[in-house]
C-alpha cells in the first residue's frame, strides 16, 4: 500500500524519470538518467510537429513509393489474362466442372486483345519469375541499407523496376524467355526495398508513433494493388496498345516520377535533412535507443541465430504470405475461371480484397499505438493480439469462400473481401514487430524475413496451378483450406514465441538496453527508497533547467 500511494504522489512526468533512475542506479549507469531527463524537459516544454514534420512526409511518400512498387509488382496478374487467348471449348462443360456459367461476352472481352497461347505452367512460371530475383537480394539490401542508408537503395531500385515494367511489353512480344528476364530483374531490385525501409525507420520512428508511420507506409502495397486491379480491367479493354500494354507504360511511368520526388524529399537520417526542425530532430535522436548516425555494424549473426523473437516473426511472414500471395496472384484468374466475371468486373473484384486491407490495416495501426500509449496492453501483448486476431480470422472467410454456390458469388467475393480485411490487422503485428526487436539491425532483420517471406511468393501460384488443373470450385477450395492452415499455423507460433522489447544484441548499450525488460521490477523496491530516488530526480531536473 505504501508504494501504491509513493506511486500516485509521484506525477507521470516524475514518475517517468523516477524508473529509468532506479534502473540506472540498480547497473550502475547515472548517464542514462541524465540522458532521459534532457529527453523528457526538451519534449514537454517543445512543441514537436507532427503532420507536416519530415517524418510524416517520409511516411508520406514511402506510401506513395510502395504503391509505385506494387503497380509494377502485380500489374502483371491482371494483364496476364488479357494477354493470354482463352479457348472457348469449355463454355458448355461449366456446371460439369462445377464453374459458375458464363457468357459469350466475357469471353470475347478476353479474346479481343490477346495475343499470346501461354498454358497454364507458363502462366503460373511467369509470375513467379519477379520472385526468383527478389529473394535473391533480401539481405543484401537490408546490410547495406543499414551501412550506407536506405535512400539511394529505395530510390534506384524503383528507377530500374520502373524501366523493366515499360520494357515488358516489347519483350513479350520479342521472346517469353525475355519476359522471365524483365521480370526475375525487376525482382532483384525490388527486393531490397522492404529491408531498406526498415532501415529508414529504424533511425526515423519514434517507439510510440512507430505503428502509425510504419502502418501508413505499408498501406502503400495494397493501394498499389488496388489501383493496378481496379484500372487494369478497364486499360485491357479501353487502352493503348493493344489495351495490355498500357498498363505497363502507365506504371512504369508513374514509379520514374516518384524516383525523382523521393530523392528531393528524403533523407537516410534526421541529422542529414536539410528542412527538419530542431525540436523535430532532438526529439527523433532521443526517444529511439541507438545512435541514428552509426552506420558501422558489426553484425551479430549468431546472437540473430539464436534469437526465438527473430523466428516468431519471420514464420508469422511466411505464414501470412501464403495467402496474401494466393489472393493478390491468383484470384484475378479464379474470377475469370470459377466466378466467370467479365474483365472489367474481374479486375474491379480482385481490387476490393485489397481495399478492404487498407481500411483494416489504418485501423490496426492508430489503434495499437493508442492502446499502447494508454497502457491497456504492453507492446507484446498488442502484437500478438492483433497478429493471432488477423490470421484466425482470415482462416475462417477464406474456408467460408470455397463453400458458396455460383448464385452466391458475390457472397465468395465478400468472404474474400473479409479474409483479407482480417490480414490487415498484422500491419500492427509482425510487421512492426520487426522493428521492435531489431533496433538498428531493422533493415538486415527485415531482409531475412522477408526472403523466407517471399518464398509463397514462387511456390504458390505453381501450387494453385498443380491444385486447379480444371478451375472447379471444388480444387479451389483445396487451394482456401491450405491458406487456412498456413494461417493457423503462424498464429500458434507468433503467438507462443515473439517478445515486444528492443533485444540485447540489436542496440548500442546492450548491459542497459537489455535491462530494461526488467523495468516494472520498481514496484519491489521499499517506499523509503523510492522517495529517496523521487528526491534525487527533482534534484537533476533543478540542475538540468538551470
Amino acid at each position: 500500500m505504501a508504494e501504491e500511494e509513493t506511486e500516485q504522489n509521484a506525477d507521470g512526468f516524475e514518475f517517468l524519470i523516477l524508473r529509468v533512475n532506479m534502473i540506472s542506479r540498480m547497473f550502475k549507469s547515472n548517464s542514462l538518467t541524465m540522458h532521459v531527463c534532457y529527453c523528457v524537459l526538451s519534449f514537454k516544454d517543445v512543441n514537436v510537429p507532427c503532420c507536416c514534420s519530415q517524418r510524416w512526409i517520409l511516411a508520406y511518400v514511402a506510401y506513395l513509393g510502395f504503391l509505385c512498387l506494387y503497380a509494377v509488382r502485380f500489374d502483371l496478374s491482371v494483364a496476364i489474362v488479357c494477354m493470354v487467348k482463352t479457348s472457348n471449348s469449355s463454355m458448355g462443360n461449366d456446371h460439369i466442372n462445377g464453374t459458375c456459367p458464363g457468357t459469350s461476352e466475357s469471353i470475347e472481352v478476353t479474346n479481343q486483345h490477346a495475343e499470346f497461347d501461354w498454358d497454364k505452367d507458363t502462366r503460373a512460371n511467369i509470375l513467379s519469375a519477379f520472385f526468383y530475383g527478389y529473394i535473391i537480394t533480401q539481405i543484401p539490401g537490408g546490410w547495406i541499407a543499414d551501412r550506407f542508408g536506405g535512400r539511394r537503395i529505395i530510390g534506384s531500385a524503383l528507377l530500374i523496376g520502373g524501366i523493366c515494367t515499360i520494357l515488358t511489353p516489347i519483350c513479350a512480344r520479342t521472346s517469353i524467355i525475355l519476359v522471365y528476364v524483365v521480370r526475375a530483374v525487376n525482382g532483384l531490385a525490388s527486393g531490397v526495398c522492404f529491408p531498406a525501409m526498415s532501415s529508414v525507420w529504424g533511425r526515423w520512428a519514434p517507439p510510440l508513433e512507430r505503428t502509425k508511420l510504419m502502418a501508413l507506409y505499408y498501406l502503400g502495397p495494397p493501394s498499389g494493388s488496388v489501383i493496378t486491379l481496379a484500372s487494369s480491367g478497364f486499360l485491357c479493354e479501353y487502352g493503348f496498345d493493344n489495351g495490355w500494354g498500357s498498363i505497363f507504360y502507365i506504371t512504369g511511368g508513374v514509379t520514374l516520377l516518384w524516383v525523382l520526388l523521393w530523392f528531393i524529399l528524403i533523407r537516410d537520417t534526421p541529422l542529414e535533412h536539410p528542412w527538419i526542425t530542431d525540436a523535430e530532430k532532438n526529439y527523433i535522436c532521443k526517444t529511439i535507443p541507438f545512435n541514428v548516425e552509426n552506420k558501422k555494424l558489426n553484425v551479430p549473426w549468431l546472437a540473430m541465430a539464436k534469437s526465438v523473437p527473430l523466428y516468431a516473426c519471420l514464420f508469422a511472414e511466411v505464414c501470412g504470405a501464403w495467402m496474401g500471395f494466393t489472393i493478390l496472384t491468383s484470384i484475378p484468374d479464379f474470377m475469370k475461371s470459377v466466378l466467370k466475371f467479365n474483365i472489367k468486373s474481374n479486375g474491379v473484384f480482385s481490387a476490393l480484397p485489397n481495399l478492404c486491407y487498407i481500411v483494416f490495416a489504418f485501423i490496426a495501426g492508430q489503434s495499437a499505438d493508442w492502446i499502447r500509449a494508454r497502457k491497456i496492453l504492453s507492446t507484446k501483448a498488442t502484437r500478438k493480439f492483433y497478429q493471432c486476431s488477423a490470421f484466425i480470422g482470415s482462416s475462417f472467410c477464406i474456408v467460408a469462400a470455397g463453400f458458396t454456390t455460383c448464385d452466391q458469388r458475390y457472397v465468395t467475393v465478400a468472404c474474400i473481401c473479409l479474409a483479407m480485411a482480417c490480414s490487415g490487422l498484422s500491419r500492427a503485428g509482425y510487421a512492426v514487430n520487426i522493428v521492435d526487436i531489431s533496433g538498428k539491425y531493422a533493415g538486415i532483420v527485415m531482409g531475412i524475413t522477408n526472403m523466407c517471406g517471399n518464398i509463397p511468393g514462387i511456390l504458390s501460384p505453381i501450387a494453385v496451378g498443380k491444385l486447379t488443373p480444371n478451375d472447379t470450385r471444388e480444387e479451389w477450395r483445396n487451394v482456401f483450406y491450405v491458406c487456412a492452415g498456413c494461417n493457423v499455423m503462424g498464429a500458434l507460433i507468433f503467438g507462443l514465441l515473439s517478445s515486444g522489447n528492443v533485444q540485447p544484441w540489436a542496440t548500442d548499450d546492450q548491459t542497459i538496453e537489455s535491462s530494461t525488460k526488467n523495468i516494472d521490477s520498481y514496484n519491489k523496491l521499499d517506499s523509503n527508497r523510492i522517495n529517496i530516488s523521487i528526491q534525487q530526480t527533482r534534484t537533476i531536473l533543478n540542475i538540468t533547467r538551470e
